[in-house]
């Protein structure tokens, strides 16, 4: 099954259902609300009687962390990271966040099933639960799954009562030094309650492929798996049901096979001009799977599709419906950032649409299986995935993370995760592991093999990767040649000697760049720093600053452009994340990381318009730094423009610096514009972009602005649904008088919400800030914050009034409905 030389598929996905079909065949309930929650070891918790009134009330999804107070003792370690380059152990903070993530935590629900459903079949299924869950009902033991990152489910029928009080119990817990970044802690994704008929379609059941698509049709190959639980053999009828996504019925089939306990049916069908599914237009079917037993409708199981190919050719790189598509890609870590691992669609959404924004095509699920919810948008909003496994194997990291587990349950947790997301159209890879012990052992290749020979198995359609940070033993041992796609970990300055060595090797930046900055903070001499370290425990928006593995974007660029074989690259990382302070991570207040392109708030650093100006097609025009440098006047402060237009004036003051283009001279001077001599004084920075004629296109103004002086508020939607999950991200400014943005006012502010809502959380992006995201004040970072606000369940205004001192207070109104 395996081509070295050119992977390349057709097939159409499943997309986890997202709406969930009430009918008399299959009832899904979301078991959101009304759970108790404990922090603590208690043995009496998972029986039906035991007293949970004195318990927290949640809602599920929860991190039970995030909205606590930082504490650098939490996560503090002597520890070795191989990963950054240590030969010995030393001092760690804030690796995990320095959030209390570690220890055990019970989780009680009460459900109830009507005695009308007595005689069908009951399951839970959670999406993830973090971690090393056991599951109870009614004092009962169910079943466990340790891997927090891992969907499963859980049939409840021999356990569960109907017309009687049931009570569900998970025990999770979280071991100290399980982790390399913050994991979260608790039922952090979601939870339902599954009741269906004896014979019914299995847990993730459907399998869509298409091993033809032309302009005129496309023939799926459908395989559904039945499961008859009524201990008698039934004659079943299978009904298929293609619908478009305006609704029309476009294709059907009809399948009898005699059902014992199991049975797969599988059907062909053919759909006439199909509409493909693409970054630039993600249209998607749905199938309707209807089971009949005689004139009875037993179940009914819908799946979303989309429609098509895509091959990774060794010269070629990606191609996409027989298109060429170098991946513009970026690594996402799974929390939300001041929400925390708690899974959010609107905030995720929101991610997506600011790296949809920078012209990002691909996302890298690092290091592990995401959230349903994340592949359903990625489905939506035309993104490439490359779905992540593991972290470690058998040889772990930490002490107590995923190597404990990985001999039994490796290949159940990667079942899970391919049965899960197999069929969505944005899914093109499955990665085995992240930068893992066994590059640099015998075993590594009999342990890869092991993996890939199961994602065969299970997907054939898919080509597999993994991350190799350590590529040369990775090569020696022969890990390389079991994947059928070669991802390196900052190795650019491989690429070609790799190509010209391994001809057959498909070849990508699987993890690239790990530039460091802080969002409006620039640090002088503007110059190229292998790790930096400042009194502050900042970074510079230079853009010149890496750890000692790493290398500024343009490196990777050049590389890139060099290798037209290269399929492109996943950099790290889209947004910042809590944990891995690097390089601040040695006894600092340092707590999340500064390789974001976008911070932990979800601002734009400068970082976000390098790459805008080189992956997207939208007219970008960026100046850095700011103008007030009331220390500096007379002395050298560098101006950088991050741009596409073919040439660029600055001026100073209303005097011209000269027009720059982008050269060849040196791979800095290829991706952006740099006038380094500039003399400080205040006034105003002005850039004038010019077209190839010479008509001006564009310009962009930066003024020495004044004293802060107002609050300004900005909303990312003023409207929002009252189901008490919905977000408003509200930008905060502080403005000097004329509304100018004071780029160093690092005021205190004072929150406060009225109305059908509340305030969710704070974030200023500061990585050093150990101010809880619960509280409701919090200082401004260089000018700017958000505030995160949440809907209650009913319809109405919410008004959030913030004030801080010598600033005049502001306001703003959000609709709930």
């Amino acid at each position: 099954m395996k081509m070295k030389n050119s992977f390349g598929f057709i097939i159409c996905l499943f997309i986890s259902v997202s709406v969930y079909p009430q009918n008399e065949t299959r009832k899904t309930i979301l078991l959101d609300e009304g759970w108790k929650f404990s922090l603590g070891e208690n043995k009496a918790a998972s029986t039906l009687d035991f007293n949970d009134s004195t318990w927290e009330t949640v809602s599920v999804p929860h991190d039970r962390a995030i909205r606590k107070p930082f504490d650098l003792n939490q996560d503090m370690q002597w520890v070795q990271v191989k990963e950054d380059g240590d030969k010995e152990a030393r001092l760690r903070t804030g690796r995990t966040g320095a959030l209390p993530i570690f220890g055990v935590g019970w989780y009680r629900k009460t459900i109830e099933i009507p005695e009308s459903d007595l005689g069908k079949r009951v399951f839970v299924e959670f999406d993830g639960a973090m971690s090393q869950a056991k599951v109870y009902c009614n004092g009962e033991f169910v079943g466990e799954w340790p891997y927090g990152y891992s969907s499963f489910s859980f049939e409840l029928t021999g356990f569960i009562k109907p017309g009687i009080k049931n009570v569900l119990a998970v025990r999770l817990e979280n071991k100290p030094e399980s982790s390399r970044w913050y994991s979260g802690a608790g039922i952090y994704r979601n939870v339902r309650l599954l009741i269906i008929n004896p014979i019914h379609v299995a847990h993730w059941g459907t399998y869509i492929t298409t091993p033809e698509i032309t302009a005129k049709k496309a023939t799926l190959y459908i395989q559904t798996k039945l499961i008859n639980q009524s201990n008698v053999s039934e004659k079943v009828e299978l009904v298929t049901e293609i619908f478009s996504s305006t609704g029309e019925k476009v294709a059907n089939s009809k399948t009898t096979k005699q059902v014992n306990a199991e049975e797969q049916f599988d059907q062909t069908i053919q759909i006439k001009n199909p509409v493909l599914w693409d970054v630039a237009s993600p249209t998607k079917y749905k199938a309707v799977t209807n089971v009949f037993v005689g004139e009875k409708l037993v179940d009914t199981y819908e799946t979303s599709f989309g429609i098509r190919s895509i091959r990774f050719d060794k010269d070629k790189g990606f191609v996409l419906n027989e298109k060429h598509m170098k991946l513009q890609g970026v690594c996402l870590h799974h929390d939300l950032g001041p929400l925390g691992a708690a899974v959010n669609y609107r905030a995720t959404e929101r991610q997506l649409e600011i790296l949809k924004e920078m012209g990002c095509n691909a996302i890298r699920t690092s290091h592990n299986p995401p959230s349903p919810e994340l592949l359903e948008l990625c489905d939506k909003m035309g993104f490439v995935v490359m779905v992540e496994s593991f972290d470690e194997w058998k040889l772990g990291k930490n002490v107590n993370g995923y190597n404990r587990f990985f001999k039994e349950w490796a290949e159940n947790d990667m079942v899970s995760m391919i049965h899960r997301d197999r069929n969505h159209p944005s899914v093109v890879m499955w990665s085995i592991g992240n930068e893992i012990g066994e590059q640099d052992v015998a075993t590594g290749k009999s342990t890869a093999k092991f993996l890939v020979d199961i994602c065969h198995r299970e997907d054939p359609t898919r080509p597999t990767t993994a991350g190799f940070d350590r590529p040369n033993g990775a090569i020696k041992n022969g890990l390389t040649d079991v994947v059928d796609l070669v991802g390196f970990n900052y190795k650019p300055h491989l690429y070609q000697k790799v190509h010209q060595e391994h001809p057959n090797y498909v070849l990508f930046g699987s993890e690239t760049a790990s530039t460091l900055s802080s969002r409006g903070v620039y640090k002088f001499p503007a110059k190229v720093t292998k790790s930096p370290w400042y009194d502050d425990y900042q970074t510079s928006s230079y853009d010149l600053e890496f750890p000692g593995w790493a290398s500024i974007p343009d490196t990777e660029f050049e590389k890139q452009d060099e290798c037209d074989f290269i399929l492109g690259e996943f950099v790290w990382t889209g947004f910042d994340y809590l944990g891995e302070p690097t390089p601040y991570n040695e006894g600092t207040p340092a707590k999340s990381s500064y390789f974001g392109i976008v911070d932990l708030a979800g601002l734009k650093k400068d970082r976000f318009y390098l790459y805008q100006s080189r992956w997207s097609s939208k007219p970008v025009l960026h100046l850095l730094p700011h103008w007030n440098w009331e220390e500096k006047k007379g002395d050298t402060v560098p101006v950088f423009c991050y741009t596409n237009y073919p040439k660029v004036e600055l001026f100073v003051n209303g005097k011209s610096m000269g027009v720059k283009s982008k050269s060849t001279t040196n791979n800095y001077e290829k991706y952006r514009l740099m006038w380094n001599n500039i003399t400080y004084q205040p006034g105003e920075i002005k850039a004038v972009a010019y077209e190839n004629n010479g008509n001006i296109a564009a310009t962009q103004i930066i003024k020495t602005v004044g004293k802060p002086a107002k609050i300004k508020l900005t909303a990312d939607r003023t409207t929002i649904t009252a189901d008490g999950k919905d977000l408003s991200f509200v930008t905060v400014e502080i403005t000097d008088n004329d509304g100018n943005l004071c780029p160093n006012a690092q005021r205190l502010l004072f929150f406060k919400t009225q109305g059908e809502g509340s305030l969710k959380a704070l974030c200023n992006g500061d990585p050093t800030d150990l101010t809880s995201f619960s509280s409701n004040y919090m200082k401004a970072f260089n000018g700017k914050m958000v505030a995160i606000i949440s809907s209650t369940k009913l319809n109405g205004k919410i008004k959030l009034v913030v004030s801080g001192e010598r600033l005049e207070n502001n306001e703003i109104e959000i609709n709930t409905k």
